[in-house]
């Protein structure tokens, strides 16, 4: 099995920036998917990137298309998701996940394991 940790949450202002990382030990993680959704309070875990793991081109969901970027490094067991011009409707916690496969599924019920999440909270 794979296990995820996530790191670099924190508060950031409207219109900052944050990286999240989330590192993977255990067996190779080279042939997952792997997907970031997010969590807040009161609502629904939901679907914000996912990469097959050749690497290549990142699913978005449409909240975040254009201000977050997935990346992932293989050889290093990282993956991670740089978040751009980031709002207050971006506060969550934030979750990596991963799926055998090459499906780049924006399910969270398609995903096998999963980190404990790291918070991010976007004040106004």
């Amino acid at each position: 099995q794979v296990q995820l940790v996530e790191s670099g949450g924190g508060l950031a202002q409207t219109g900052g920036s944050l990286r999240l990382s989330c590192a993977a030990s255990g067996r190779t993680f080279s042939n997952d998917v792997i997907g970031w959704f997010r969590q807040a309070p009161g609502k629904e875990r939901e679907f914000v990137a996912a990469m097959r793991g050749s690497g290549g081109t990142a699913n978005y969901a449409d909240s975040v298309l254009g201000r977050f970027t997935m990346s992932r490094d293989n050889a290093k067991n990282m993956v991670y998701l740089q978040m751009n011009s980031l709002k207050p409707e971006d506060t969550a916690v934030y979750y990596c996940a991963g799926r055998r496969g090459v499906y780049r599924s924006s399910s969270s019920r398609d995903y096998d394991y999963w980190g404990r999440g790291t918070q991010v909270t976007v004040s106004s």
